[in-house]
């Protein structure tokens, strides 16, 4: 074979290099989806509006926020994972993620398998409030009522596997103590039942709960955290207060249809980690109780991996 018969073979695969480093620089060239699986509204939503504004800024195209609520996180969760990986299909994530792969035993996508890792974007501890009628000040008092009076406290959660449940049974699971849960079709109703006396006690995210807090009709014991929250920073945290090493975040992050190409995954990420650095974004976080950061998807997704493992032992020992 002459030496010149590779030609066209070595030409078409130049070529193929070429066109695809021109259209991984070139991305996004169309508007963008960005699924939230919740409904509008909530803390989800809030951080992916956000966001999604300021990428639309910054890529000159539209990022167009598309709720998909239901079945926990999973039904906007399963249209991410089964988008194309062209970077065009986006998951506002949380931490309901692990939840729901511990709860839910037939899902139509593995997260590990079906959906790759951008980067995190925000966090919040929850906080543990009570009803003033309840005579605790603290953890430790908590704790040492709930082992004198076994299943005598009940606690408001926004629905079975939701954080607030998931999070007051491992606490329970640590403490050693037995509190009754009293089951809410989301965080209003829950709370409205803590404010009116018919629960004594909840944890709840720092946005909603500590407005209460200060017009003394809650009163708060602990935040979640494995730290102190910026925002609250006189109030202990849980592992402080008589639980070592107990801890529980709703952490927030981006995710995208596996198999997207790195290079399209990386331009996400360092976009996204300058978008939580911006002054006014870390303001409008703060005013909602969350507390900004960014990571490496390598970080994030192992963050979901521990999470999974985690919860999964939690969710164990739920009744179905």
């Amino acid at each position: 074979m002459s030496r010149f018969a590779r030609f066209p073979a070595v030409c078409c695969f130049t070529c193929a290099l070429f066109n695809g480093a021109a259209a991984g620089q070139a991305y996004p060239v169309k508007p963008i989806r960005f699924i939230v699986p919740f409904t509008p509204g909530g803390g989800t939503d809030l951080i992916a509006r956000v966001i999604g504004q300021k990428l639309s800024e910054a890529f000159a195209q539209p990022v167009i926020v598309d709720n998909r609520p239901g079945a926990g996180s999973t039904i906007g969760t399963a249209l991410v994972a089964m988008a194309p990986p062209d970077g065009y299909t986006l998951l506002m994530s949380s931490i309901s993620i692990a939840f729901d792969t511990t709860l839910y035993k037939n899902l139509s996508y593995d997260p590990s398998r079906d959906l790759a890792p951008v980067s995190l974007v925000a966090t919040q501890p929850n906080v543990v409030v009570v009803n003033p009628s309840l005579p605790v000040r603290s953890i430790n008092e908590l704790i040492a009522l709930a082992k004198a009076k076994p299943a005598s406290i009940n606690y408001a959660s926004a629905g079975i596997g939701s954080g607030p449940h998931l999070a007051t049974e491992l606490f329970k699971q640590m403490a050693a103590i037995d509190l009754t849960p009293v089951n809410y079709k989301g965080t209003g109703p829950a709370l409205n039942d803590l404010l009116g006396g018919q629960v004594q006690m909840m944890m709840g995210v720092v946005a909603s709960t500590i407005p209460h807090v200060k017009t003394g009709r809650l009163r708060a014991l602990a935040v979640t955290g494995n730290a102190r929250a910026a925002t609250l920073p006189d109030i202990p945290t849980v592992a402080e207060s008589g639980v070592p090493g107990y801890e529980f975040n709703t952490w927030y992050g981006i995710q995208v249809p596996a198999k997207t190409r790195r290079a399209t995954v990386d331009r996400l990420n360092r976009e996204v980690g300058r978008i939580v650095d911006m002054a006014d974004v870390r303001e409008r976080f703060a005013s909602a109780g969350l507390e900004p950061l960014s990571s490496t998807p390598d970080a994030f997704g192992a963050l979901i991996s521990a999470e999974i493992v985690k919860w999964s032992k939690v969710a164990a020992f739920i009744a179905p």
